[in-house]
């Protein structure tokens, strides 16, 4: 069979081959227009699809690259270029004085955390202490992720006044530019507090002493005000003291150093870790002593001549001497306590003829009892006891050396080997002040203290308190004697240095003395033994300053000073 081969008929536009002759002036020839279209030849394809295979195995090798040999590293560095963990610090607590005035306190620096500024006002820095910042390592890391307290309160309640840390999400760029943050964490401030010191009051006490340590009187000092029912501090402080922005800080080298290598101690708190020997700022707890073992009335009076002589029995012509400060005559208690008279108190202390004595254990009993020697429970740390001299004592200091009655007499005036903190006594003139409450000292506001009611009769205590108040009136605490504040006080001197050349002074009493409220102690450490002013004379230079600030202290009712 024969197959008839069929014809195929193709139809040709005329358009797609000839143009139109009138529309060759309007067609752009720079753009190919109007020209006959011709197709692409296949060498021009091989080689097009060569060139891409090529690309694509070269691609394809380098990503096998970067993520079989180098992928991990890679990731590692995305993610940290890219996303950045930071603490977010928290805000330490501010820290304010009774009125709530602002002694440590906050405020934005450069850095990612708060800077810590702290009051110019003096006496505050051995009571704040001091603290240290955020740190970084050499990376730009933090590796301490806290301000920390490094002294005094600072350093005691660091972990109320911290709070905590919380956490920062940071997405940077590959050039480090930020692009985002969230707060995964958010930070915890750490808490306030109030302390029972009033700034004004405080300031006025440092300045008076320092006055007298940086003129180079003194060697150093102390001074505390306590409210005798609460055992609320309103001053404690200590001179010489360091900046606590300056050691906050650690900028200025040169003061630090000299901090460190100053013989005055400005590190130690001398109001509740510095011993001395309390002279006889002791005498009104051996007359209490006297008065409570029926050894002697308030109004028998003793002679002094200046001195009292004690025979050796060995070497009659040898006796030993005991010498007043000067011959006060007959002085019975009230007048004794005023002039503080030693002859008085070696005679109640020790004896001497037909007049008995509380011997060592009397006075150590009492002593012992207002808590001389032992430590007070105040609650800033650091504080350390004392000690109250014994036949125990002295024979585990002298061995082979026995008690005598000399050394009985030397210490009913608060010698030889007493020694006692500031803090020890303001709290035991509270004592007396309030006829038998003997309370702990707190530093914090409205802190309950601890009170213990001594076993003493009250009417023991009212001679004392009126010996105090005539030592004021007419005695050797003159000084103190006010008109718009009346105060009882009792002065001491102590002797100190191996040639006893130096002299510590000594005033502690309270005020008012109708219905007492505060207590006092001031201390001036190492002084000349004389022309040098008095404890006392340095107490009522603080009180003439604080009359400006703080006339309520002065405001005398019948129930007492208000605030």
């Amino acid at each position: 069979m024969f197959w008839k081969k069929k014809k195929v008929y193709l139809e040709i536009d005329p358009d797609e081959i000839f143009l139109d002759s009138k529309n060759i002036p309007l067609f752009d020839q720079h753009q190919f227009e109007g020209k006959i279209e011709r197709p692409i030849g296949l060498s021009t394809v091989r080689l097009f699809s060569l060139s891409c295979l090529l690309v694509g195995v070269v691609f394809i090798f380098k990503i096998g690259i970067l993520q079989i040999k180098k992928g991990d590293f890679y990731v590692a560095l995305s993610e940290e270029n890219s996303i950045n963990a930071k603490p977010l610090f928290a805000e330490r607590g501010v820290i304010y004085d009774r009125y709530g005035r602002e002694l440590a306190w906050n405020e934005q620096g450069a850095e990612d955390f708060l800077l810590r500024k702290y009051t110019e006002s003096g006496g505050f820095g051995l009571l704040l202490g001091y603290t240290s910042y955020p740190a970084k390592d050499k990376s730009g890391n933090y590796w301490r992720l806290y301000s920390e307290g490094k002294a005094g309160i600072e350093k005691d309640m660091n972990d109320v006044l911290s709070g905590k840390n919380g956490r920062l999400i940071i997405e940077e760029d590959a050039l480090g530019n930020k692009q985002n943050s969230n707060i995964v964490v958010s930070s915890v401030p750490g808490e306030n507090i109030s302390l029972s010191i009033d700034k004004e009051f405080q300031a006025s006490v440092y300045g008076a002493i320092n006055h007298y340590v940086e003129a180079g009187i003194y060697s150093g000092g102390a001074g505390i005000v306590m409210d005798i029912e609460t055992g609320e501090l309103i001053v404690i402080t200590s001179a010489p003291e360091f900046s606590p922005q300056v050691m906050t800080e650690g900028e200025d080298r040169a003061l630090i150093s000299s901090y460190l290598t100053d013989r005055r101690s400005p590190f130690l708190n001398k109001a509740v870790s510095g011993l001395y020997t309390p002279g006889s700022i002791v005498k009104p707890y051996v007359a209490i002593g006297a008065l409570e073992e029926g050894v002697i009335s308030p109004e028998k009076e003793i002679f002094s001549s200046g001195q009292i002589e004690i025979p050796n029995p060995y070497f009659p012509e040898l006796s030993s001497v005991f010498k007043d400060n000067k011959a006060h005559g007959y002085v019975d208690m009230r007048h004794a306590l005023a002039v503080s008279s030693n002859v008085y108190f070696y005679e109640i202390g020790g004896g001497f003829q037909d007049q008995k004595g509380i011997g060592i254990r009397g006075i150590e009993k009492y002593s012992k009892l207002f808590g001389l020697g032992t430590e007070t429970g105040v609650n800033i740390s650091g504080e350390i006891g004392g000690s109250v001299p014994t036949p125990e004592w002295k024979a585990r200091y002298f061995p082979g050396d026995p008690w005598r009655v000399g050394d009985t007499y030397h210490t009913s005036i608060g010698q030889y080997g007493f020694q006692v903190t500031p803090i020890q006594m303001v709290r035991a003139i509270a004592g007396i002040a309030s006829e038998g409450s003997l309370v702990t000292p707190t530093i914090f506001l409205g802190e309950q203290s601890k009170k213990e009611t001594l076993d003493i009769n009250k009417t023991n205590y009212i001679p004392v308190k009126e010996g105090m108040k005539l030592s004021v009136e007419e005695g050797i605490a003159i000084a103190l004697n006010l008109i718009d504040l009346e105060i009882a006080a009792k002065t001491g001197t102590a002797q100190v240095g191996a040639l006893k050349t130096h002299t510590n002074s000594w005033v502690t009493g309270f005020f008012p003395y109708e219905n007492p409220k505060y207590a006092f102690v001031l201390l001036m450490e190492k002084g000349p033994k004389e022309q040098a002013p008095s404890a006392s004379f340095i107490m009522r230079e603080a009180l003439d300053n604080l009359r400006l600030s703080s006339p309520n202290y002065f405001q005398q009712v019948d129930s007492g000073v208000t605030e």
